[in-house]
């Protein structure tokens, strides 16, 4: 933090430093020595040179010795020392404290080329596990749309109707899993940009549950859709599109963890209290009152849950745990946590005894149908 302020600033950080510590030493002088007090000064010089540039540390051990010299070293208020023992003293306070500032800078500049040379492995190390990972998403489905095409045009009469219907199928699965990854990849480097305007509108969530669920409907055939919604739910504006991808990814990771045949809840309800309430200006609508409830969103399944130590890492762009099945590119649940923010909203997950839990708590704007006839 302090490394990133102007050589000015740090200059006179520096400056100030040694003046305090200096007229604190010299308050205490009688009790202290200026034998001690030099070491005192060395300690600070020491302390700047950590957190500093160069050029105001070497300027910190100067004045140091100076203010050491004039107001410590018999005789006082002066730079004249009349002693051959404090002499030496002083000269060897001066080399010690430019030692100091530069060994100690010369250290830091290590530590930093080492760390970046860390970071730098790191960051290879995550391209390749990315590129590897996309070269796997982005062919597999790629293979299966070519596979079943070139079946479908090369022998159509030795295809029966369920074999067509079946090719038919796999190239739609395929096509949308392709889709998704590269909704995922657009919708990372918009996260990535800090550039996210939300569209907002009225969003029925009876509709938003149920239009992923059918997006859905390969990947969770074989378990359970358990959907609760509590009746009466208003109407909340918020982004169609990025909270349609929100609970995509958090359904389709829970049906790829989920054994075949468990059940896969999704419980939404509104908070009963009141953030705070928005009054229309226009006196034509005087009467129609917006309130900002807690739209609530959770989202349990039957898996294994996650190892409790890599709870918080999950939602790190690009982690995938040790168990990740094949593929993947460690994006989505990413994705959640940025779309989920952009809302003012939280996504936290947790585990419980028969699995794993997400839950989603956003502030929105909430209105009712009759309400909404009067906009």
């Amino acid at each position: 933090m302090f490394r990133k302020l102007s050589s000015t600033y740090q200059l006179l950080i520096s400056i100030g430093l040694v003046l305090f510590v200096a007229g604190g030493c010299y308050a205490f002088e009688d009790y202290l020595g200026y034998r001690v007090v030099a070491f005192i000064l060395l300690l600070t010089v020491s302390l700047v040179a950590v957190v500093f540039d160069i050029w105001p540390v070497l300027f910190a051990a100067l004045l140091s010795a100076l203010l050491w010299n004039f107001f410590f070293i018999p005789p006082k208020f002066t730079f004249h020392i009349g002693d051959a023992e404090d002499v030496l003293l002083f000269f060897m306070y001066f080399v010690i404290a430019l030692i100091n500032a530069v060994m100690t800078n010369r250290i830091r500049k290590i530590e930093q080329e080492v760390q970046e040379k860390e970071e730098k492995a790191k960051t290879v190390k995550l391209y390749n596990t990315l590129l590897n990972s996309l070269s796997h998403e982005l062919k597999t489905p790629v293979a299966a749309i070519v596979g079943a095409s070139d079946n479908l045009l090369e022998e159509p009469s030795r295809l029966t109707e369920d074999n067509k219907k079946e090719l038919v199928s796999s190239i739609s699965v395929a096509a949308l899993r392709l889709n998704q990854q590269v909704e995922n990849l657009l919708s990372m480097s918009r996260l990535e940009s800090g550039f996210i305007q939300l569209k907002k509108d009225w969003c029925d969530i009876n509709e938003l549950i149920y239009d992923v669920a059918n997006r859905l409907n390969e990947q969770l055939k074989d378990h359970q859709l358990i959907v609760t919604i509590e009746e009466g739910l208003p109407f909340y504006k918020l982004d169609y599109v990025l909270m349609e991808q929100v609970l995509y990814n958090l359904l389709y990771n829970a049906a790829l963890y989920t054994p075949a045949y468990g059940d896969i809840r999704i419980d939404v309800k509104n908070q009963n209290e009141k953030l705070y309430k928005l009054n229309t200006a226009d006196s034509a609508h005087s009467q129609l009152k917006k309130e900002i409830h807690l739209l609530s969103i959770v989202i349990e399944d039957r898996g294994a849950g996650f190892p409790p130590t890599e709870i918080e890492k999950v939602f790190d762009k690009f982690y995938r745990m040790g168990n990740t099945k094949a593929g993947g590119t460690g994006l989505g649940l990413s994705i959640v946590k940025g779309f989920v923010e952009a809302h003012n909203g939280t996504v936290v997950l947790e585990n419980v005894p028969h699995g794993a839990r997400f839950t989603i708590n956003i502030p929105a704007e909430t209105s009712y149908i009759n309400q909404l006839k009067n906009e």
